[in-house]
């Protein structure tokens, strides 16, 4: 701290302070140099940011819709509808009868067992579809009990898997830790698997090579696919494992324990070394006992939802491990589209419900509707795609007890029960100018143009046919044209008012002294005429306007482009008659009207024709505003950079930089100046000070006399 004047009197520190502000006048010069080339730096990207957006417009103009939107009529929308895409060329299509309509193929449950088709042993009974399917099996239909063809549920674990892919590999492996392998069948031949790779379902195999769209699965559980699976992609498998062993230490004391898995049919329950197994005997609640060996019980277990609960309080970190296995089922289902055949394996565990099937066969990829009608109870099949895809067999097959004996959808030719109902699908069938043909589904595509039949027809109730024309709707491109011009228009508009823009010399930014004696609202007003006029007559931007005007103007010289509609003025399109304006286009709504109307072609490439052609000339409006668009962003990002951009990568980042280095030297000079201010005032301060004493000295000499 400085305190100055004891001997003189004098306030040095506003005398140094005064100095200084005299001293720092260039100082104040620079940081005001900083300040303008700040403004002109964000000015010049708030431009860039402007013409980012025009290339945009102008990316989605090039589009062909913009200038081929069709409008098409029928002569009765009752009986046929048609919408028509870009594609489309203006026609006329005629359909003079409609013999058949696109229907789905549908299955229904057929009448095995001894109530006919329904579901339920007694009408009085019934299955209920939200209850689990083990403990529901009694209620259902199965006929004779004795029959050996009776469903029967078998035993093993459903699991479903997700196998990272960290590496563009083909061969990969399950995890099958905590299980004793894959479940086989008697001939020891792998159980239905499923295996998606990003969703897409794989046909499994289990022998040869794998080929396309297939993997190969081995008893190891390993996977070798017929094509290489990419890295980070995600494989999916749903399998039946022989059985589940899960082994879990608890730190605190626990009394219940809950199974991954519900329904169980067997376990093996070990605490510490004895072992516990699913006895005859039940509690009060109908949880069945376990047991070891001697009889000696440890709890119970609810065989439904797979919660064992402890008589006895288990001590803290003990180990329990659980062996066992769970009622399961499987089926099948394949249907067939216009890429051939689709089969799909589901696998239901015994706590699963009915609905629950319905659920994964719903939200399979197989598509299949199912539904199950509680007053009729019967089961009913549906494909999701109208059409006759399987001409001669079945459009829905099913494999497998669960479906066939439990879903009575049995198909065998030689049951002596009725089987199941198929209606096939049906193709839409009709004459169109002439030709005789059909389709799977009723709404349909034809050269660009998607036709809907929605009712069938003939000469006799329809002597004429229904007729569709295709014609170039000229308002929707007169639209998109108009829409165009505007947004041009404004970007011109933006430009023009900074390169126009008032320059006012005297207003220079404010220094931190300045501030202090203005307002709030006089420093905004002050700002305001202090950044005015930064890019006035700007060559850059002097030079986009007049680039963008030549591209308008010049005109396109292409075959695809009629002489008579080559320039835009041919089309209705010419500046405004004021030229403070900068060029902005104005629009003769009938002139560019009877243009569309009479050459739709010819407009559409004097905008997006030739882009191809290095040749300026012979390219369309569009591709030229492209062009030079991206040349002046390109000039401006060199003048002014990015957000992202160190000022080292552009003209004024270096300017700034400079000044910067330049403020920062001046600034070190005006602590030296100021130090050597104070030196001087400190000197004069000790001479005034001795002086002093040396005058009160003589004064007492004198006194004493």
């Amino acid at each position: 701290m400085r305190i100055g004047g004891l001997a003189s009197g004098m306030d040095i520190d506003s005398i140094v302070s005064d100095l200084m502000k005299a001293e720092r006048i260039p100082l104040d010069k620079l940081k005001q140099e900083k300040q303008i080339l700040e403004w002109k730096r964000d000015d010049y990207r708030e431009i860039n940011t402007l013409l980012l957006d025009f290339r945009s417009e102008l990316t989605e103009m090039k589009y062909t819709r913009n200038f081929r939107a069709r409008t098409t009529s029928s002569t009765d929308e009752s009986k046929v509808t048609a919408t028509a895409s870009t594609a489309a060329s203006q026609a006329s299509y005629t359909i003079t009868e409609v013999t058949q309509l696109a229907s789905a193929a549908t299955k229904v449950n057929g009448s095995s067992g001894n109530n006919g088709t329904k579901l339920s042993m007694d009408d009085n009974n019934k299955i209920d579809p939200a209850a689990s399917l083990f403990n529901e099996t009694t209620k259902f239909d199965l006929g004779d009990p004795d029959d050996i063809t009776n469903f029967k549920w078998s035993t093993g674990v459903v699991e479903k898997q997700t196998i990272p892919v960290t590496g563009d590999d083909t061969v990969f492996k399950l995890d099958l830790t905590g299980t004793t392998g894959l479940k086989t069948d008697d001939s020891g031949n792998l159980l239905p698997m499923n295996v998606r790779v990003n969703g897409k379902l794989f046909e499994v195999v289990t022998s040869g090579a794998a080929g396309d769209n297939q993997v190969l699965v081995e008893n190891d559980g390993s996977l070798t696919f017929g094509t290489e699976i990419k890295k980070e992609s995600s494989i999916e498998v749903d399998y039946i494992a022989k059985n589940k062993t899960e082994k879990r230490t608890f730190e605190e004391p626990i009394k219940e324990f809950q199974l991954a898995k519900g329904s169980i049919s067997s376990l093996t329950l070990t605490v510490g070394t004895t072992d516990y197994t699913l006895a005859e005997t039940t509690d009060t609640d109908g949880n069945t006992n376990l047991e070891d060996g001697n009889g000696g019980v440890i709890g119970t277990i609810n065989k439904d939802t797979g919660k064992i609960t402890f008589t006895n309080e288990q001590a803290a970190n003990s180990t329990i491990t659980a062996n066992y296995t769970q009622n399961y089922t499987n089926f099948s289902l394949t249907t067939h589209n216009e890429d051939g055949q689709l089969k799909e394996n589901f696998f239901i565990q015994g706590d699963d419900s009915l609905n629950a099937v319905i659920d994964k066969v719903n939200s399979s990829d197989v598509g299949v509707t199912m539904f199950y009608d509680s007053f009729a109870d019967q089961v009913s099949l549906t494909r999701s795609e109208t059409g006759d895809f399987n001409v001669g067999g079945e459009e829905i097959t099913t494999s497998g007890d669960f479906i066939n004996k439990l879903l009575k959808f049995d198909s065998d030719p030689n049951s002596t029960a009725d089987n199941a109902t198929e209606t096939g699908g049906t193709n839409v069938k009709f004459e169109i100018n002439g030709l005789t043909t059909e389709r799977y589904s009723n709404t349909f595509e034809m050269n660009g143009v998607t036709f809907t039949v929605k009712q069938k027809f003939d000469a006799t109730d329809t002597p004429n046919g229904v007729s569709m024309s295709v014609s170039n709707d000229s308002e929707k491109v007169f639209e998109n044209i108009k829409g165009f011009i505007e947004k041009y228009n404004e970007l011109i508009d933006k430009i023009k008012d900074k390169t126009s823009e008032e320059y006012y010399r005297s207003y220079k930014p404010l220094t931190d002294d300045q501030r202090e004696s203005l307002s709030d609202k006089q420093q905004e007003k002050w700002e305001e005429m202090a950044k005015s006029g930064l890019l006035r007559r700007d060559p850059i931007l002097s030079s986009v306007l007049s680039e963008m005007r030549m591209d308008f103007y010049q005109p396109v010289e292409n075959v695809d482009v009629s002489p008579l509609f080559n320039q835009l003025a041919s089309i209705g399109i010419t500046t405004t008659s004021s030229y403070l304006e900068g060029g902005k286009l104005e629009i003769n709504e009938a002139d560019l009207k009877k243009a569309i109307e009479e050459d739709p072609d010819s407009v559409e490439n004097l905008f997006r024709g030739g882009g191809d052609s290095t040749v300026e000339s012979q390219q369309g409006i569009l591709h030229r505003l492209f062009d030079t668009v991206n040349k002046t962003k390109e000039k401006l990002d060199e003048k002014a950079g990015g957000a992202f951009s160190t000022n080292q990568q552009f003209a004024i980042g270096k300017e700034l930089s400079n000044v910067d280095d330049r403020i920062d030297r001046f600034e070190d000079r005006m602590k030296q100046v100021e130090d050597r201010y104070w030196r001087q005032f400190t000197a004069m301060e000790k001479a005034i000070q001795q002086a002093n004493s040396q005058s009160a000295y003589l004064m007492q000499q004198f006194s004493g006399m």
